[in-house]
């Protein structure tokens, strides 16, 4: 079936869920989850997999074996693409971002050589510019309180080089078009703008 939009059940299925996360409602509503919440992602993956790439619904079951919060369920359905692309639902409507989010220690390296260069570092930041520019956050999962050890701590670029991460993200405000297939033009209209971010991040950090 083609992409339609979420209905607003889908919303007020999260904010149910928010309010009462547990195995009571999770099995009351799951119909609503199947039908309003999952099957739309789908459908909306499936348009999207020729231009950015197939991509992967997450689990909606939290992984509480570590965490004080023993909630058994995700307030979001959440989706992510091979290439970089992320996009979720919540209660608060739809966001997305792009990017690499936290870093291992050897490509956390190769970016910070490659923020410092000049060469490489000028034209990132150009980027970052222009997507702030457009009202679209540059964040990461971590962030340094400081500039790390080996580099000017009056860096021009010694925020960047304080990322353990980087990514564009954006959360879109809540339009009647969420409801309508002009949801995925969004989406696209995003990841299009942001696409030089991610081209940068896979030409100098792999």
């Amino acid at each position: 079936m083609a992409f339609r939009g979420w209905k607003v059940e889908a919303l007020e299925f999260y904010e149910g869920l928010e309010a009462d996360n547990s195995k009571t409602y999770w099995t009351a509503h799951k119909a609503v989850y199947d039908e309003l919440v999952r099957a739309p992602m789908t459908e909306l993956l499936a348009e999207l997999e020729p231009e950015f790439g197939p991509a992967k619904i997450f689990r909606p079951y939290r992984d509480v074996r570590f965490s004080a919060d023993k909630s058994p369920y995700k307030t979001s359905c959440a989706a992510s693409f091979e290439r970089g692309g992320y996009v979720q639902l919540t209660a608060q409507g739809l966001a997305a971002g792009i990017g690499v989010y936290m870093m291992d220690a050897p490509r956390l390296a190769r970016f910070r050589q490659a923020v410092a260069d000049d060469s490489s570092g000028v034209p990132l930041q150009k980027i970052v510019d222009d997507l702030t520019g457009q009202h679209y956050s540059i964040t990461a999962r971590e962030q340094l309180k400081t500039v790390p050890r080996g580099f000017d701590k009056e860096h021009p670029r010694a925020r960047l080089l304080r990322h353990k991460g980087l990514i564009a993200w954006h959360q879109f405000p809540l339009a009647a078009w969420l409801g309508t297939a002009k949801a995925k033009g969004h989406l696209e209209r995003f990841y299009r703008t942001c696409a030089p971010l991610q081209e940068w991040l896979e030409a100098h950090t792999g």
